[in-house]
């Protein structure tokens, strides 16, 4: 039922190296570092949360919150919780790794990407969220670096992750605690009014905005105004970016405007949006808009500032080091790991608490730059 979710229970290990062989760092949060390992018995490439239980003073039901949502989670779009183990002054997230590297890369990386690759997308993470949805779970902080590839494959599916902010709904419950990024965040949680699902099916659509131009909906160097932007749910299919898109009946513009509806009641939910002609039917363009798309992306979304909270080269290192690469080289930066919840990184002295120190989260990044002409 919808908001009974019960803590799980964790197995004991004296020490977790004897059962996993840890090989990397793949990332750094305020309170958790994420680990490459393999698992000495089966062999199977992991991604460990490391959680020093000492940092966790204070912040104890938050972390109950993030284990219990993971552990109720079963899709094949979003990254799994396999196992949870406790040891000596740690808890242990044993979660699925994906290798497959981060959204804003692989379309970059495309030479040929369409109105129908960013449908493709849009319908798995709408998919997701609206099995998260059924179970009473919001989301609350949606954004393309959240959306992660399961392998290097050309098809690969796409995987969501981190739920540090999710929310497991109460019945006839509503939410008030202002949470999300900037610029992605719906206008009715910048309002401080009880929000709900609906704050997810705004975030899809600010997602499905970037995927056919590159930019984000709203931008402003100053935080201010962009939230007044925001609240406003101001914002525009700018000319020569949106000229290609298409515009008719049941389009990509339709599709986003029904998604970015500044009122909840009238925005639409995953359910409504999934049935939707561009995501459902034959709407979606196939011509190639790669290179204003891939540009503007290069322009608006520096490496620096889409890649917060971990190393996206070390997953493919060791996967090419074993062997489980695909013929796809050269891109350093085309693999990530299933590191989830993690808040934003800390700065290149951080310090690791698998090693009994923890890291002090990093400064609030700006917002995006308007779209470069």
């Amino acid at each position: 039922m919808p908001g009974a979710v019960e803590a799980p229970n964790w197995k004991q290990a004296e020490d977790i190296r004897d059962i996993y062989d840890f090989r990397d760092v793949l990332g750094t949060g305020a309170f958790s570092e994420v680990i490459l390992a393999e698992d000495k018995r089966t062999q199977k490439l992991v991604a460990i949360k490391c959680i020093a239980k000492k940092a966790l003073e204070g912040k104890e039901g938050s972390m109950e919150n993030e284990i219990a949502v993971l552990h109720k989670i079963k899709h094949p779009n979003i990254v799994a919780l396999d196992d949870i183990y406790e040891s000596g002054g740690h808890l242990y997230l044993i979660m699925q790794l994906v290798s497959g590297g981060e959204l804003f890369d692989r379309i970059v990386e495309k030479g040929f990407y369409t109105e129908r690759d960013a449908s493709r997308l849009i319908f798995q993470v709408l998919d997701a969220v609206k099995y998260l949805h059924d179970l009473g779970i919001v989301h609350r902080d949606l954004k393309p670096e959240n959306l992660l590839y399961d392998n290097l494959d050309e098809d690969s599916k796409i995987m969501i992750s981190d739920f540090g902010l999710s929310k497991v709904e109460d019945p006839g419950s509503v939410l008030s605690t202002a949470c999300g990024t900037p610029g992605y965040v719906a206008p009715e949680v910048l309002a401080q009014k009880p929000y709900s699902k609906a704050v997810d099916c705004w975030s899809i659509g600010v997602i499905a905005y970037i995927l056919l131009c590159g930019y984000p909906p709203f931008y402003d160097e100053n935080d201010a105004k962009l939230f007044e932007q925001i609240l406003k749910a101001e914002y525009e299919f700018d000319s020569p970016y949106w000229d290609d898109i298409s515009d008719s009946g049941g389009s990509a513009k339709d599709f986003i405007r029904h998604l970015m509806e500044k009122d909840p009641e009238k925005r639409f939910t995953c359910e409504q949006a999934l049935q939707h002609p561009w995501i459902a039917g034959d709407t979606a363009l196939d011509k190639n808009i790669h290179q204003s798309v891939s540009e503007q992306i290069r322009k608006n979304f520096a490496k620096s500032k889409w890649k917060q909270a971990f190393n996206a080269t070390a997953v493919v290192r060791h996967m090419r080091k074993l062997q489980l690469g695909t013929s796809q080289e050269g891109h350093g930066q085309t693999a990530s790991h299933g590191e989830l919840l993690a808040p934003t990184a800390g700065g290149p002295g951080a310090g690791c608490c698998c090693r009994d120190c923890c890291v002090e989260p990093g400064p609030e990044l700006p917002p995006p730059l308007p779209p470069q002409l």
